[in-house]
């Protein structure tokens, strides 16, 4: 497998799970970095890392990791980046496989493995200074949060990722102020609000309380619903939900679509029981 095929199929990975790694309403604040050198990663470089999602933005190989005195994790991934090798002086170009071509000296396109410094044991990392950006509540988002019913899920900025876990009923968001907006932050907490509603303490949604994996039909539709969910209460609090956070879900509904061609009206539905739910509102016949 060439390298090309290697990257190009982490990006379709990524979409497949919901996630466009080109497009995300938050940043970790710096780019990411070699620990050792201090260079900063360029070009399809900055997507792979972004794709990871550690808040720390130092990188390292593994032997640059045990020079440094620190040991990676046990059962850790590591992450690849690619890099131009220029070939030896005198040496013929060579094909994926290794043939000898014309004899042109070319460039080759290499990868190797990093890990996040995060996944690493007994590093002395750096600090750096964090962007000072400034996030203001919006007044209306504010109350509908507040006013959700009393055994709402629990809100944790405890890591840079936005997720629900349906076994410890909690949601994490990244940092308010990482967001690039007030807006950006609310739509997003708005959709992991929306997969809340389907614990089972409360609209027990199938899509949340059988685990489902990427890229089936039911994981499509509770992302929908999520979606759907998330658009609606953009509208109830008077906030635009941006398109561009929408088409990351595209490859996870497309699946989920094809195979039921009622899914986007039963999700619909799903999603207006759920921001009933969300807003404290009976149930009202249309």
């Amino acid at each position: 497998m060439s390298v090309y095929e290697i990257i190009t199929g982490k990006i379709i990975e990524k979409l497949e799970q919901g996630t466009a790694p080109w497009t995300r309403p938050w940043s970790g604040g710096q780019l990411p970095r070699n620990l050792v050198t201090g260079k900063t990663y360029r070009g399809i470089n900055l997507f792979l890392l972004n794709m990871a999602n550690y808040a720390s933005p130092y990188w390292l190989t593994y032997r640059q990791c045990q020079e440094k005195g620190g040991q990676v994790k046990k059962g850790e991934r590591s992450s690849q980046v690619v890099f131009w090798q220029l070939p030896e002086k005198g040496a013929k170009e060579q094909d994926d496989e290794g043939e000898e071509g014309t004899g042109r000296k070319a460039p080759l396109l290499r990868y190797y493995c990093v890990f996040n410094a995060e996944q690493c044991d007994g590093l002395d990392i750096p600090q750096l200074e964090q962007e000072a950006r400034e996030f203001s509540p919006l007044e209306a988002c504010e109350a509908l949060i507040h006013g959700m019913p009393a055994n709402s899920p629990e809100i944790r900025h405890n890591e840079q990722k936005a997720y629900y876990v349906p076994s410890m009923d909690y949601v994490n968001m990244p940092k308010p102020e990482t967001f690039r907006s007030s807006e950006e932050y609310y739509s997003t907490l708005f959709h992991e609000l929306t997969h809340s509603t389907g614990h089972s303490s409360r609209l027990s949604r199938k899509g949340i309380t059988v685990h489902n994996g990427f890229g089936s039909a039911d994981y499509g539709k509770e992302e929908l619903v999520a979606e759907m969910g998330a658009a609606f209460l953009c509208g109830c609090t008077g906030i635009e939900n941006l398109i561009d956070n929408s088409s990351a879900y595209i490859a996870g509904w497309l699946k989920a679509i094809r195979e039921d061609k009622k899914i986007v009206i039963t999700a619909a539905a799903a999603a207006q029981k759920a921001v009933d739910y969300i807003l404290n509102k009976q149930q009202q016949a249309l």
